[in-house]
């Protein structure tokens, strides 16, 4: 076999021990040498199969409480040697140092540590030193050593020892060189964020190793990738692999769906990352069936997401539709029986954990990072600025828009009524062109909007936005104010009794 090499020594320094042993058994068995540290040694010793201290090599004890165990000429040396460079032969000779032709690293679990909430010092003695220098030497020196990184790869080598007798390919060699900087540079970034997360220092390390390779990307002729843990996120209980654009819907929908978490059940509809219905009712059917009715034609293939559990009756009713995805926190059992009805209907159950708290998109040659926008207007931070003041009822509506706006594409006017969504303009050139959209959408669909609400996601220059909505039937206002002609809108909602707040908060989402 060209370019293989005979595994006939082996170190093996590891945190997780999970799967280790066959490794073990099958290099005991090839007859290889095997050298080892601290927990791996003993490890090894109490499966009755003979291990070297790496001590023995270095004639130096593990010191500094094991923070240096590995860290000597004489391990790296037999890692890092040319075989066919007569020099490095010699001094390998000389020097008494063993060839190293196998080196296992599994890394103390830094991202795991951090994750947990421990303390600031368990955190650094999670910092690996020794471990991550194995990796790099192991990783260069492919050519003749071959290195594995993390457990996740124990299954992998095996395979090969046995495949083999313990011979392995340089193109096996080189491909667990990749995987291995792959480790190193996950495991840097991941302690480089650790330290930097006030982001006192401007640098982007994103680093995801879970990469997952979809169908295409946002249309056929693109290429699509994952990254990121979604199993963390989602139990999938039914249907097809999302694509490209259901990962986007579903990212907008969870993003949604969470300014109403512990809130009174709420239903909602998206449809190409925008909310074409959502309503908050007395019961979970009720909900669905208002968020329905915000825009029927829409919800045709649309992503449907709400904030409790689903039962039977109103799972009956969702399946009269075609949905794509339906994403909620638990289901009865009735209720999943029926919704598995439709073969490629995915079903998912929404876990709640912490999402990042940045964003990333890529702009230009380059990246845009900026904090989440984790502002949800509350009544606290309200200011009335016009003689009339809003009902309790119109308050409430006020606050459901406000959210509902937040989460659709800007610019961006919010049309509500009885926490229920009467229709949205999305993604306008102008303030007025998408009030006169949601006005337009919101009386196909038939609804009154005689007392309804109106959300801007960002102020109004001018004050044609509520001459219109006062034209149709709105009474109520919610925007963050902030335009050098304020008074003009202020003005008018005080000559016609219609109620205005301003938040003080601006809600662009492009």
């Amino acid at each position: 076999m060209a370019n293989s090499h005979k595994i006939q020594s082996a170190l093996i320094s590891v945190f997780h021990k999970d799967g280790l042993a066959p490794i073990v058994e099958k290099l005991d068995q090839l007859g290889v040498t095997l050298y080892s540290t601290g927990g791996t040694e003993k490890f090894i010793n109490d499966m009755g199969i003979n291990v070297i201290p790496v001590e023995e090599v270095t004639d130096y004890p593990s010191i500094l409480g094991g923070r240096v165990k590995t860290l000597h000429p004489k391990v790296f040396g037999g890692i890092l040697n040319r075989q066919e460079n007569e020099s490095d032969v010699a001094e390998m000779k000389q020097y008494n140092i063993p060839q190293l032709d196998l080196v296992i690293v599994d890394l103390y679990p830094f991202e795991k540590t951090v994750a947990s909430g421990a303390s600031e010092q368990d955190i650094i003695e999670k910092i690996d030193i020794g471990g991550i220098s194995l990796i790099r030497a192991a990783a260069k020196n492919f050519k003749d050593t071959l290195c594995v990184s993390s457990m996740e790869d124990y299954e992998e080598v095996l395979q090969i020892l046995f495949d083999a007798n313990g011979e392995t390919t340089l193109a096996q060699r080189k491909h667990f060189a990749a995987k291995a900087f792959n480790v190193s540079s996950h495991y840097d970034s991941a302690i480089f964020n650790y330290f930097n997360s006030n982001h006192e220092i401007a640098s982007l390390k994103v680093s995801e190793t879970n990469g997952k390779v979809l169908r295409y990307g946002e249309n056929p002729h693109q290429k699509g990738f994952f990254f990121g843990d979604f199993e963390a996120m989602f139990d999938n209980l039914h249907g097809k692999e999302l694509s490209y654009n259901n990962l986007l819907d579903v990212d907008a929908a969870v993003n949604l769906m969470n300014e109403f978490v512990g809130e009174a059940p709420t239903f909602a509809i998206l449809k190409h990352n925008n909310a074409c219905g959502i309503a908050q009712r007395a019961t979970v059917k009720e909900a669905y069936e208002a968020a329905l009715a915000g825009d029927p034609v829409s919800a045709f293939g649309g992503i449907l997401i709400c904030n409790t559990e689903i039962d039977e009756a109103t799972a009956e009713e969702i399946h009269k539709l075609f949905c794509e995805v339906v994403i909620a926190p638990s289901y009865s059992e009735k209720a999943l029986d029926i919704l598995k009805g439709k073969k490629n209907r995915i079903i998912l159950v929404q876990k709640q954990i912490e999402l990042p708290k940045t964003t990333v998109r890529s702009c230009l040659n380059g990246a845009l990072v900026q904090d989440r926008d984790y502002l949800t207007d509350t009544s606290e931070n309200l200011t009335e600025v016009t003689h009339n003041k809003p009902t309790a009822n119109e308050l409430e509506d006020l606050l459901f828009a406000s959210k509902v706006c937040k989460h659709t594409k800007s610019n961006t006017i919010v049309l509500a009524k009885n926490k229920q969504l009467c229709a949205s303009g999305t993604g306008q050139t102008s303030r007025v062109d998408a009030l006169r959209q949601a006005i337009d959408k919101a009386n196909s669909f038939e609804f009154d909007l005689k007392g309804a609400v109106m959300a801007s996601d960002a102020f109004f220059p001018f004050p044609d936005c509520v001459e219109i909505a006062d034209h149709a039937g709105i009474t109520a206002v919610i925007q963050p104010g902030g335009s050098i002609k304020d008074e003009l809108s202020i003005a008018y909602c005080n000559k016609n009794n219609i109620a205005m707040v301003f938040t003080g908060v601006r809600h662009f989402k492009h």
